[in-house]
């Protein structure tokens, strides 16, 4: 569903024993603010940054290059884009207000490093990383975000790839998308941030996006349930019980046969912040792809924007960054 990025291989662009699941009051929620995306801009060929209030309203692009991979720091002040702007390996970190931003390049010159995903302290940012000459280094690595030095790894997959997708609310454990070597998902994953106890709990995973409920107790993710159909949105609890399905409908559908020209899929979920919603992409490429909203149990269907096929959005976030007045 995203533009492709390569780390020496292709980067579409779990671990606890079984416990019960937290209660919903187990971590505090935050404000709902703006949610950030990736539109496709032709004129670069790439895929650039905006913001919206959850309504729709006040559209705004941010900076004038091409983002992949946008990811809201935890306490909205900044965005998370992997790669660096002059298309380097490591992250850029942007301010959302003045598109003022700062590179940090990749620590290792032998490791492709996509750098993205915040840790709930915003201390570190999680990498999908990979060697083209050393495929045994390939999986997740973690960086400071304060110089981009401080490469630390968590898991690894010499025989594929490994996508961060989040962290639970008290950072302990990550949740990610594992690529066999030809890019066959192999399903949902959850690690101790420390890369101990993996654990996979749930099969289809599609690649990429993960949400970690802000209570803890649950994930959300996109399914292909058989190879024929797209992707459909899907909560599971975090042990790897409780497999449910979230019956979103937007235009195109979610999880319709690939066969119908006139269906599509649902892909990149998150949470809202408050944990009461669920941001996610859904359409096709040939019909346009756009950005909703919706509540758990699939009611409360909003469409946040309305690009036409030239325009496609993807790659939300939903994050605490003020609404636009």
């Amino acid at each position: 569903m995203r533009k492709l990025i390569r780390l020496g291989f292709v980067l579409c662009i779990a671990a606890l024993p079984a416990l019960n699941a937290s209660s919903a009051t187990a971590n505090p929620t935050h404000p709902n603010g703006q949610i950030l995306f990736a539109r496709y801009d032709p004129t670069l060929d790439d895929t650039v940054l905006y913001t919206v209030n959850p309504d729709g309203s006040h559209k705004r692009q941010v900076v004038p290059f091409g983002v992949e991979c946008p990811h809201w720091s935890p306490d909205g002040s900044r965005i998370a884009k992997c790669g660096t702007v002059s298309g380097g390996y490591g992250a850029t970190i942007i301010d959302p207000d003045t598109g003022s931003y700062r590179e940090l390049p990749s620590p290792d010159p032998e490791l492709g490093t996509a750098c993205y995903l915040w840790t709930p302290d915003a201390k570190r940012l999680a990498c999908d990383a990979g060697s083209d000459s050393d495929p045994s280094r390939n999986g997740i690595y973690t960086i400071r975000t304060a110089d981009g030095r401080g490469l630390t790894r968590i898991t690894s997959n010499p025989f594929g790839e490994d996508v961060p997708g989040d962290y639970s609310p008290n950072g302990k454990r990550l949740a990610f998308i594992r690529l066999s070597q030809d890019g066959d998902e192999l399903g949902l994953f959850v690690v101790h941030s420390d890369g101990t106890h993996l654990r996979r709990i749930a099969l289809g995973a599609a690649c990429c996006t993960v949400g970690w409920s802000p209570q803890g107790n649950d994930i959300v993710f996109s399914r292909h349930v058989t190879r024929d159909v797209h992707g459909s949105l899907w909560i599971v609890h975090a042990n790897g019980t409780g497999l449910r399905e979230v019956p979103a409908h937007p235009a195109y559908g979610c999880g319709g046969p690939r066969s119908d020209p006139n269906a599509g899929g649902c892909f990149d979920p998150s949470w809202s912040p408050d944990g009461t919603q669920i941001v996610f992409g859904a359409g096709d490429e040939a019909l346009g792809r756009n950005i909703y909203t919706v509540r758990p149990d699939g009611t409360g269907l909003h469409q946040v924007t309305h690009g036409d096929t030239s325009q496609s959005n993807e790659q939300p976030d939903w994050g605490t960054h003020p609404l636009a007045p």
